[in-house]
């Protein structure tokens, strides 16, 4: 049996895919955007009448290897990951993630899992290792049968900001000013972030809190933390619901991380943590009939958090302690996939906002790549609003699982200023500060590396290489007015 003739013939399923049709007929959905998520954490897939559900449940529909490196071509014209000769993918719903759009009631979407052709010559009917969402959920399995259930939940926090449009459709400034916790400045954009706090309830989102963050136009947006998968499908949801609730008020919703010097980027925070056990949980969020499948609306609560710290103590549990030191080893490579743009190093580089610059750990130290947010998780800052959270995850698992197999130990928490303690001798290493550094790390990591098996780092690389490449080779505004008179 192929691994697609098993994801389609998994227990339980049929049941599933019977289920999705009846909420096709209670809801009226006409059409399905059936989607995947590229190796930039882009959107990608077909739309498919609603009639068609069980066939395209069980056979799937093809789109070309090309999509999942957004067909994008590189700088010599070579299409990236994939040439036009390639085989066509295979793309499975997961009927799990069926839901309504609540801004067209006659729409729906549903996430698919991603496989070779069944025609091809070489394991026809396998995993497409460029999937990032299919490889998070194998490896996430992997991870838990491997360590006896353990398993990450994380919770992310999504900073991005409002901008305006200006006549030409390009943006023209913030909406708000760049006013960090200033209700006034929430209160100018509250039209705009309730309709994003509907629609994300709609879909599964149980949204917890939000403020105005400083810089313009700036809002984060926080939801309940969750497995890691689910989490991942949540922000691409969330992102999904912005871009829609900005072409409703003609503004531009920027996941950009910096694109105003002097004031802060937007970071995307992972609070993570490992747990064994819990119960799902169905929150319903305040609609008496879901307009999609339960497990978009449900939540794994409880258990036990090995990142708790032991009795009498204030350091997280063995577990967490490395978990920790598995990040630090590994911050270069981690770098590249939560720093994955030119412009992520526009971030580090600016100095005094807080960014993450250095590889040590603290309690409710933010100069640190990681702190201990709350007793039994730790976040992750150097981590970005351009994140491909799939690749970004399966990133943070493979460090942790290095963590725990060697008993990595993270050192003693830093809880001076990061900068006050280098001043004062300390040694501590780096991030990249490039997304050419990051990428050279990554390639030297074969932990990190093991996210992004076979086909994934090959297309990721030759992507991201090729963006770096792009930016050396382009004469900018800088250049010109630092260069333009520069002799005799």
């Amino acid at each position: 049996m192929t691994d697609l003739e098993a994801h389609v013939s998994a227990s339980g399923r049929d049941q599933l895919v019977k289920q999705v049709r009846a909420k096709i007929n209670e809801l009226g959905i006409q059409y399905i955007y059936y989607q995947f998520v590229s190796v930039t954490g882009r959107i990608v897939g077909k739309g498919i009448p609603a009639d068609h559900w069980e066939r395209t449940a069980e056979r799937g529909f093809q789109l070309v290897y090309g999509s999942t490196a957004n067909l994008f071509v590189d700088r010599h014209r070579n299409y990236i990951g994939y040439g036009p000769e390639a085989s066509e993918l295979v793309g499975i719903p997961d009927p799990e993630t069926f839901v309504q759009l609540p801004w067209d009631k006659r729409v729906a979407r549903v996430f698919c899992t991603c496989f070779r052709n069944r025609e091809e010559k070489e394991n026809p009917g396998g995993h497409l290792t460029s999937d990032c969402r299919g490889n998070l959920r194998i490896m996430h399995a992997a991870f838990k049968e491997a360590h006896k259930g353990l398993h990450l939940r994380h919770g992310c926090e999504p900073e991005m900001m409002w901008l305006k449009k200006g006549p030409d459709g390009l943006p023209d400034g913030g909406f708000s000013k760049p006013n960090c916790y200033h209700i006034d400045q929430f209160e100018s954009l509250r039209p705009v972030f309730m309709r994003v706090i509907d629609y994300a309830r709609a879909m599964g989102l149980d949204m917890i809190q939000g403020d105005h963050e400083d810089a313009p136009g700036q809002l984060e947006l926080n939801w309940m933390f969750d497995d890691c998968l689910r989490t991942a499908d949540r922000l691409t949801t969330y992102r999904q619901v912005c871009a829609q609730v900005a072409r409703e008020f003609n503004l531009i919703a920027c996941f950009m991380s910096k694109p105003f010097m002097g004031v802060s980027a937007s970071g995307c925070h992972h609070n993570l943590s490992l747990w064994r056990g819990g119960e799902e949980k169905l929150n319903k969020l305040g609609q008496d009939s879901l307009p999609g499948l339960e497990q978009n609306f449900t939540y794994l609560q409880g258990g036990e958090n090995t990142f708790m710290p032991l009795a009498g103590e204030s350091k997280p549990g063995p577990i967490g302690l490395h978990c920790i030191g598995g990040v630090i080893k590994h911050v270069g490579a981690l770098t590249a996939l939560g720093s994955s743009t030119v412009n992520s190093y526009r971030r580090l580089w600016d100095t005094g906002f807080w960014a993450p610059v250095y590889a040590d750990w603290g309690y409710q130290n933010r100069t640190c790549a990681l702190r201990i947010s709350a007793p039994g998780r730790f976040e992750y800052r150097s981590v970005d609003s351009t994140v491909n959270p799939y690749l970004m995850a399966a990133g943070l698992l493979k460090a942790f699982e290095d963590g725990i197999k060697h008993k990595l130990d993270p050192g003693e928490p830093e809880e001076r200023n990061i900068y006050a303690a280098l001043a004062a001798g300390k040694k501590v290493k780096k991030l990249p500060m490039s997304l050419g550094e990051a990428l050279a790390e990554l390639d030297k990591d074969e932990t990190i590396k093991g996210a992004l098996p076979d086909e994934m780092y090959r297309v990721f690389t030759h992507y991201k290489r090729d963006e770096w490449e792009k930016f050396m080779a382009t004469v900018t505004d800088w250049d010109l007015k630092q260069y333009w008179d520069y002799l005799p």
